[in-house]
């Protein structure tokens, strides 16, 4: 006679991949922290707001050895300051226990803070191919009071592309004069191939005239802009999840095999500089992100 307190085999079939699709999960959400897709604040957020679910389910040692620069030897010594036993989880932890670990999150990983002072110059960067150029368009067309300014490159127009429109293409000579007559407010090399820069001159003439200027650059290009206007307002556009990224480059298809390796090893650098911005954006979903751009201009 069969022990009916033993579950039938397709339950336990299905268990089984149920407890794998989890493991898969913290896993993913590990290397997205590792990776500062998403900050350590916002993986706990999800463990208390949702103690069942895979982020819930992390155990505290997996989630501070996910954090860059903490080795096991670190881990156990945060484990003793915050009064932590190894063996809790994250969605298991306790009010004082939450405070602690907040605190310290906090002290290590600064939340952004957005400067005051800042002007009507916003500065859209990011990794490659989260959808800069996606999320500046829909701005353009759902926002017209906010100006998109025009990049000039030296690379060559793209499908569908329009001189003037899409970019400003020029050639090397043409490139170099912008430099050397000081009409660029930043420029640099991207990807080790081609040159983009931003012309000053109509930056300069729609932020006189009370307007909002987006600029959509690169991490060199950001970097030189607050150099020459500190006042600018720096927006870092993130993908919701390193995989996301991955299949988004991917599913472009303008790179070969090795680009798209050079290119995700680029975005590991570009998405650990994102402290260095105001204001953080996931690109979830185009409208939303747009929406959440514009409003910082009003």
């Amino acid at each position: 006679m069969a022990d009916s307190r033993t579950p039938p085999e397709v339950d336990r079939v299905a268990a089984s991949r149920r407890a794998v699709a989890a493991r898969r999960e913290r896993a993913a959400l590990k290397h997205d922290v590792a990776m500062r897709v998403i900050t350590p604040q916002e993986l706990l957020q999800r463990a208390l707001d949702a103690p069942d679910s895979p982020a819930g389910a992390m155990r505290i040692t997996e989630f501070l050895t996910a954090l860059p620069a903490i080795g096991e030897g670190k881990r156990d010594r945060v484990l003793a300051e915050l009064e932590i036993a190894p063996v809790k989880r994250l969605g298991g932890l306790g009010t004082r226990q939450r405070a602690a670990l907040t605190a310290w999150l906090d002290g290590r990983f600064p939340p952004l803070q957005p400067r005051s002072g800042r002007s009507r110059l916003i500065v859209l960067a990011g990794p490659t191919a989260v959808g800069k150029g996606t999320v500046a368009a829909y701005i353009k067309d759902h926002h017209p009071e906010i100006l998109l300014s025009v990049s000039a490159t030296t690379r060559a127009p793209r499908p569908g592309e329009v001189d003037g429109e899409h970019y400003f293409f020029v050639d090397d000579a043409g490139f170099d004069a912008l430099i050397a007559d000081d009409a660029l407010l930043e420029h640099a090399t991207v990807h080790n191939a081609f040159r983009y820069g931003t012309p000053r001159a109509p930056i300069e003439k729609a932020l006189a005239e009370g307007r909002t200027v987006l600029l959509e650059i690169d991490l060199q290009g950001a970097r030189q802009v607050r150099a020459a206007a500190p006042d600018a307002t720096l927006v870092f556009l993130t993908p919701p999840s390193w995989d996301e990224l991955v299949n988004r480059l991917v599913g472009r298809g303008t790179e070969g095999p090795e680009e798209r390796a050079r290119r995700l090893k680029t975005a590991k650098v570009e998405l650990a500089a994102q402290g260095e911005f105001d204001y953080r954006v996931v690109n979830d979903d185009v409208a939303r992100a747009a929406a959440e751009i514009a409003a910082l201009a009003r």
